[in-house]
This record gives structure tokens, sequence and C-alpha cells, in this order.
């Protein structure tokens, strides 16, 4: 009698592990899916060009409804999980039923921050994570509404460039001295930033929110410096944090995210997690690849084979604005490395390797992203790059001639 496995989380790490899940165990978990939104999984990683109308909403549609019937997966979606009951070995949804486990998958994601501003609770104030945001967010920008951004990392950029495509009149504000700090360096950065700024968008760093006025509805943003800006609408874009109250109320060890193993397990060894709500080593990954990664660890393991997670080497590769953008390693530099670097600003191309000991540690490419995968290769597998140093910068189909 196949075993009775519960996921709880219906996004792209879950979708995944159902995947992965099928090609290795088919038969042997009686899978159900559990899921916040009332809809089948979708790419959050399209919703910036969803805002920009670049695509429309079934373009993001992770599967099917017959790809889940056919794998024999039932779906309770729009259907919050409300309580876990480990002794019982029980998942409670809202509103009836409660479902029992023999394995529970906790694939929750996150949840946008949003921090304590003053009038942070007038309406038009808002965050960017879900297809409803989406909705609010174009109907103000087709009108031509007056938007800030705050936050000039991936998520508020993706905001800053879908609502200005939509027509919005967009300023970005960032609270440090550049762009994508985790990702990019000062160079880089500040190309993206000529970027953004060429496709029509105020970029402001430095930009210190002190809170929002308006009364009952947003109409200005309050800079600690004094400065004071007109909104229509305000998208809180910052970051995430892992969820972790299920887990917490649960009993389960939780730090920023919830807390797992090699083999992405909780301290209670019938449940696990992965994705964003996961925290492994220390790290919780707000990205998609790490969450897939852990997918296949996790299927392995659960179809009993040899499986182990061992962390992520943590890259990005993304078009933002319009402008392709890919960092992977110790690109910023420092102490024991060296540079090669090619830069052509009349184009918007900015290529910068790090190098340590003859190997490759990290890479920086903006407006070229070229042999992005290729990079990442060499700085996974540690080899020694001595003999094509000269020709690094150029793409894998000039390194690999000089290397034959």
């Amino acid at each position: 009698m196949a075993e009775p496995l519960i996921i709880v989380g219906n996004g792209m790490a879950a979708t995944r592990l159902v995947d992965e899940l099928s090609q290795r165990a088919l038969g042997r978990y009686s899978v159900a899916v559990i899921g916040d939104e009332p809809r089948l999984a979708y790419n959050r990683v399209l919703l910036s060009p969803l805002l920009a109308g670049e695509i429309g909403e079934p373009d993001i549609e992770l599967k099917p409804a017959a790809w889940w019937r056919a794998r024999g997966v039932s779906t309770f979606y729009g259907r919050p999980v409300e309580a876990i009951d480990r002794a019982a070995r029980t998942v409670s949804l809202r509103g009836g039923p409660t479902l029992p486990y023999g394995k529970l998958v906790l694939a929750i994601g996150s949840t946008p921050l949003r921090p304590p501003f003053p009038g942070g609770d007038l309406e038009g104030v808002v965050t960017f994570r879900d297809t409803a945001d989406v909705g609010t967010m174009r109907a103000h920008a087709e009108s031509g509404a007056r938007i800030v951004v705050i936050g000039g990392g991936l998520l508020g950029l993706e905001a800053a460039y879908g609502l200005a495509q939509a027509g919005g009149e967009v300023t970005l504000l960032h609270l440090v001295d550049r762009l994508m700090e985790r990702q990019l360096d000062h160079e880089g950065a500040g190309l993206l930033a000529a970027a953004m700024a060429a496709r029509g968008i105020d970029v402001r760093l430095r930009a210190e929110t002190k809170g929002f006025a308006g009364n009952g509805h947003v109409e200005a943003v309050e800079l600690a410096d004094g400065t004071t800006i007109a909104a229509d609408l305000v998208v809180i874009a910052i970051g995430v944090r892992p969820n972790t109250g299920l887990a917490r109320a649960a009993g389960l060890g939780t730090n920023r995210g919830i807390l797992v193993d090699d083999g992405l397990a909780t301290d209670d060894p019938a449940i696990f997690a992965i994705g964003e709500c996961a925290e492994h080593r220390g790290l919780a990954y707000g990205l998609v690849e790490p969450a897939y990664e852990q997918a296949r660890a996790l299927a392995l393991r659960l179809a009993g084979r040899e499986g182990a997670y061992r962390g992520s080497l943590l890259s990005t590769n993304l078009k933002v604005s319009g402008v392709g953008v890919f960092s992977a390693g110790e690109f910023e530099g420092g102490v024991g490395t060296e540079t090669v670097v090619l830069r052509d600003p009349a184009a918007g191309v900015y290529r910068k390797f790090v190098l340590r000991d003859g190997r490759l540690a990290g890479c920086v490419l903006v407006g070229d992203t070229q042999g992005a995968l290729f990079y990442l290769g060499l700085i996974r597998s540690g080899q020694d790059i001595s003999a094509i140093r000269a020709e690094l910068p150029f793409g894998e189909g000039y390194c690999i001639g000089e290397a034959a």
C-alpha cells in the first residue's frame, strides 16, 4: 500500500519535487499537494514579464491540471494548512479536512519583508509576491500612475521594470550605494543603473525611506533627508523572509528558516523542508536553483537511494530591465585574488573575472552573459585555467580553441 506523502506548498519547489519523485518513486507514495493560493502552481520568476504585459497568465503555469492527474496527485488549492499534529501524523486544513501523512514535506516558501514604516497601512502600499499583487500593480501602471518602488535588489528591479513597461511613472529607491549589491560590484551595478535610467526609471541611491503620507490612500513617500516624492502607489520589494510559523507552532527547530540536515530532514525524521522556507548549514536561499537542487536530493532520499544536499553555489543569471546579468562566486575579489576585466561602456558590456591560485573563483557579466554556464562550470570544478587566462573574457569558444 502506498505511503501517504503530503507536500505543503504548491510553488516551484513543490512542483519540482513531484516531478523528480514521479521519475524515481512512482507508486511508492500517495501524494497530496496543499497550497494557499487558489490556483495551479506557477513560475514566480515570470511575474515581472507578466506585469510588463510581455506574457499572459497561462504562460506562467508550471504544469497543466492533466499533468498532476496523470501522476495521481491529489491537489488542495486555496486551502492553507492550519496545524500539524506530529503525534497523530496529521495536517489540518482550514475548514477541513484533516489528512494523515507518513511523510510530510514543507515547501511553504517565504513572505515579503514589510518594515513597520509610518503610514504602511495606507491603501496603495503593496508588496510584489503573487499574481494578485501583479493585478493591483498593473491597474495603476496602465493609468500612468506615479509609482515608487522601494528596493534595488532583484525583486525591486523587476517590479520597477515591469511597472515602467506597463505605463507607470516609476521612481526606484535603494538604501545603499549601488543596485543588486549582493550580486554586482560597483562598476557592473553602475551599468545596470544607467540601463534602468534609459528606460525612464528614476533611480535614487542612498535613499532611506522614513514613511508614507496620505489621507486613507498613500499620496507620498517621505525620505529621511526630508525629501518627499509624490506617489499613487508604493511597492515594497526589499526581500523575503522564510515562512516558519507553521513549523514553529509544531515544535520544529527554526532559526531564520526551518532547520534541516543534509537529508533535508527537520528534527522530526518524518518531516522535511525544501526551498525558501528551509535553512541548511546556516543558509536560507531565496533563489530557484537551490530549491531545485534540494528537491532532487530529497526525491532521491524518498526513493530509497543515496541522496544528500551539501549546499548550493550561489549564482544569478537573468535579464533585469532587458539587460543580461550574471554573477557567481567571489565576484568582489579581495585579498589573495586578481581580476581580469573586459569593458565596453559604449556597448553597455562589462565582464569581470576573479582568479584565485590560477582558478576561476567568481565572475560578473553585465550586458553580455554569453558563456555564463561555462564560467559557472569552471568555478564549480576548480580546475586550473592558467592556459586560457588571456582568452577567458571572450567566451567558451576561444577558451576551448586555445586549450586544444
